[in-house]
This record gives C-alpha cells, sequence and structure tokens, in this order.
C-alpha cells in the first residue's frame, strides 16, 4: 500500500513537471543551436531552432491540457524563448549575412535581442485575452532563422531590413489574434 502511494504520488509530480521539462528541452535546443552557429555550422543550427519551436509549440499544448499552468512556466517559457528564438535566430542570421556589414550588422543584431527580450517582459506582466500584442518572438525568430534558407539567392542588405522589421514588429502595439 505503501509503495503504490509512493508510485501515485512520482506520478502525479512528473505529470506536474511535464510542460517544463519539454519548456527545457526547448531551451537546450537552442543553446545547442547556438554552439553549432558557433562553430560555423549553420545548416545544423537552423535545424535545431526549429526543432525549438515545435517543443515551444508542445510545451503550452501540454499544460493546459494538463491543467498545470502556473507562473513559473510562464517565466521559464519566457526565458527559453529568448535563447531559442531571440538570441540563436540572430546569431543564426548574423553569421550568415550580417557580419558583412561590421558595426551596423552587430548592432542590428542586438537589436533583435533585446526587442525580443522586450516584448517576452510585457507578455508576461500584462493579461493574456487572446490576442498578442506585437508579433511573438517565436513567429519573428523563426521568420528571421528561415532567412538562412534565402541567403545565397538575396542581397545580404535584404536580412539588415529583415531584421529591423521583425525587431520592431515584436515590440509595437499591433495585435494578432491567437489561433
Amino acid at each position: 500500500m505503501i509503495e503504490r502511494e509512493r508510485i501515485d504520488s512520482t506520478v502525479k509530480k512528473m505529470k506536474g513537471q511535464a510542460a517544463n521539462i519539454l519548456t527545457l528541452i526547448n531551451l537546450s535546443l537552442g543553446a545547442l543551436a547556438l554552439m553549432f552557429i558557433f562553430k560555423d555550422d549553420l545548416k545544423v543550427g537552423f535545424i535545431l531552432i526549429f526543432l525549438a519551436g515545435l517543443f515551444d509549440r508542445f510545451d503550452g499544448m501540454v499544460a493546459r491540457k494538463l491543467n498545470i499552468e502556473s507562473e513559473f512556466g510562464k517565466q521559464l517559457d519566457s526565458l527559453c524563448d529568448l535563447i531559442s528564438f531571440g538570441i540563436a535566430p540572430a546569431f543564426l542570421l548574423y553569421q550568415g549575412s550580417l557580419f558583412e556589414f561590421g558595426v551596423p550588422g552587430i548592432i542590428f543584431t542586438i537589436l533583435f535581442i533585446v526587442c525580443g527580450a522586450i516584448r517576452l517582459a510585457r507578455f508576461n506582466i500584462t493579461e493574456f485575452n487572446g490576442s498578442f500584442v506585437g508579433v511573438p518572438i517565436t513567429v519573428a525568430g523563426c521568420i528571421i532563422a528561415m532567412c538562412y534558407l534565402l541567403i545565397p539567392f538575396v542581397p545580404s542588405y535584404v536580412f539588415m531590413f529583415f531584421i529591423i522589421t521583425f525587431s520592431f514588429l515584436m515590440i509595437s502595439s499591433i495585435s494578432i489574434q491567437k489561433r
């Protein structure tokens, strides 16, 4: 009887952390993407960013499905999203193209990360009413990461335009309905 209670308690604790585990996998994939990007293996970094996106999608679904949403989970998700969809995609595009512009390329890369952090902080302190204010960092980060695929075909200055545009879209006041 005591053993069964211990197993039930363990299962309950694991269920309560399921979404956070998926969130930490997202973080791990984002950090791993950065490591590959730093080693100039941009293709693997690109793939890892999109795998992080899948886990980011599932962590919220699992939290809602299991009714285990928490303030801790919300904050953890935002910190992980900054790595996987702010820093990693910005560095991917920097390493792939923006480095050619020197200091302006660095400034625009940092601007994207800063705007992503502002977007996440704003989201965390506002009441969610079914609409996002500003483009979510996951969307902006995945679009910036997809720009990697265009590098051989598009002039580099176009990526400066993309990164500045999505930086400001994240902190804009446009309203986007959640689907």
